[in-house]
C-alpha cells in the first residue's frame, strides 16, 4: 500500500486519457515483428517458464489437478530439457492436493479467490476465501476486483478491499503470498478505466495486474496488455516499485505469445522478461508452444496427439 486514501485520489486524477488510436496502432505494429529461428527457441522455451497452468472448472477434480501438476513439472515427458512452468492454478479447495503433488518444486501454486470470478461477496468472506488458499499452501493468490463498486465510481472501497486481501495473505511465519489483481478488463468497457484500475491495484498493494478470469470476453488483448505494461513501467518510474503483468484468457498459440514477448520487451523492458514480472494465464497454449518446440527439434509437426490433453 502505497499512501493515503487522498494520496491514491490525487494519483488516480493526474492520470491521462488514453489515446485509444495511438493505443491500438501501437500495439498492431508490435504484432507484426518477427523473429529469428534461433530466437525462437529461446522465446518458446521463455513463454514455457512463465505459463501459470490452469483449471478452473466446476467439474474439476484431485485426479485433474494431480495430472496438471506431473505436466507442470515435466511439460514434455521425452524432453528434459523443457522448462517447467512457473505455477498452477486451481480454486481454494484443490490448493492442498495440488501443493502435495508438485512437492518441492519451484512451481508456485496459484489460487483464485476473492468469489471469483464475479467478485460479489462480503468482504469477511473474501478474506477466509484468501486465508484458506493461503493456509492450505497457496503461493500465489488471484483476487478478483468488484467491478461494480469501480464502475460505480466507489474506487475507495476496491482499494480498501485490495488492501485487505494483500493483509491476508500473510502467513504465520512472517512471509506472505503473492497477490495478483485481476481488472476483469473486458467489463471495464474503456482504456481510461482498464488505466485508472492497473494505477489503483498496484497503488493498494498487488504484486501483479491480470486483465481476466478468462470467463468473461473480451479477455486478453494485446492493446489492453500494452497499456497495462506502461503502467506497471510509468509506476516503477514514479514510486520505485515494480509490479508484473499476467494476460489471462485467449491467448492459445506461439505465434500469439510471441506477439506479448515482443510487447513485454519494447514497452517495459527487459526487466520485466522473466516469470518473476511476467504470466500468461491459460493451459491450452502450452501444448501450441510444446508442439511448436517439438519442430524445431525434429523439423517435424507433431501434431496435438503428441501432447497430454488437459
Amino acid at each position: 500500500m502505497l499512501g493515503s486514501a487522498a494520496d491514491v485520489r490525487t494519483v488516480l486524477g493526474d492520470l491521462s486519457g488514453v489515446d485509444q488510436v495511438g493505443l491500438e496502432a501501437r500495439a498492431a505494429a508490435l504484432a507484426t515483428r518477427s523473429i529469428k529461428k534461433d530466437a525462437k527457441r529461446t522465446a518458446i522455451d521463455l513463454a514455457i517458464s512463465m505459463v501459470d497452468l490452469t483449471t478452473l472448472e466446476g467439474a474439476d477434480t484431485p485426479g485433474k489437478v494431480r495430472s496438471l501438476a506431473a505436466k507442470a513439472l515435466r511439460p514434455d515427458p521425452s524432453d528434459a530439457t523443457c522448462p517447467q512452468v512457473a505455477a498452477v492454478c486451481v480454486y481454494p479447495d484443490l490448493v492442498a492436493t495440488a501443493r502435495e503433488a508438485l512437492g518441492d518444486a519451484p512451481v508456485g501454486v496459484a489460487s483464485v479467490a476473492t468469489a471469483f470470478p464475479s467478485g460479489r461477496a462480503a468482504l469477511p468472506i473474501k478474506i477466509a476465501d484468501t486465508e484458506n488458499a493461503v493456509a492450505a499452501g497457496a503461493s500465489e493468490i488471484d483476487m478478483v476486483i468488484d467491478r461494480g463498486a469501480f464502475l460505480a465510481g466507489d474506487l475507495l472501497k476496491v482499494y480498501e478491499e485490495i488492501v485487505a486481501v494483500r493483509a491476508a495473505c500473510e502467513r504465520r511465519d512472517g512471509t506472505r503470498a503473492h497477490l495478483k489483481v485481476i481488472l476483469e478488463t473486458g467489463e471495464l468497457a474503456t482504456y481510461d478505466n482498464v488505466r485508472r484500475a492497473s494505477w489503483l491495484a498496484m497503488l493498494a498493494g498487488a504484486d501483479f495486474i491480470k486483465t481476466s478470469t478468462g470467463k468473461v470476453a473480451p479477455a486478453a488483448t494485446l492493446p489492453v496488455t500494452l497499456l497495462m505494461l506502461e503502467a506497471v513501467r510509468d509506476f516503477r518510474d514514479t514510486f520505485g516499485v515494480q509490479v508484473g503483468v499476467k494476460p489471462a484468457g485467449g491467448i492459445r498459440t506461439t505465434k500469439d505469445a510471441i506477439k506479448y514477448l515482443v510487447t513485454v520487451n519494447e514497452t517495459a523492458g527487459v526487466d520485466w522478461m522473466t516469470p518473476t514480472w511476467f504470466r500468461f494465464g491459460a493451459s491450452s497454449l502450452l501444448n501450441d508452444l510444446l508442439m511448436q518446440r517439438q519442430k524445431l527439434e525434429t523439423g517435424r509437426y507433431a501434431g496435438p496427439d503428441y501432447v497430454t490433453i488437459d
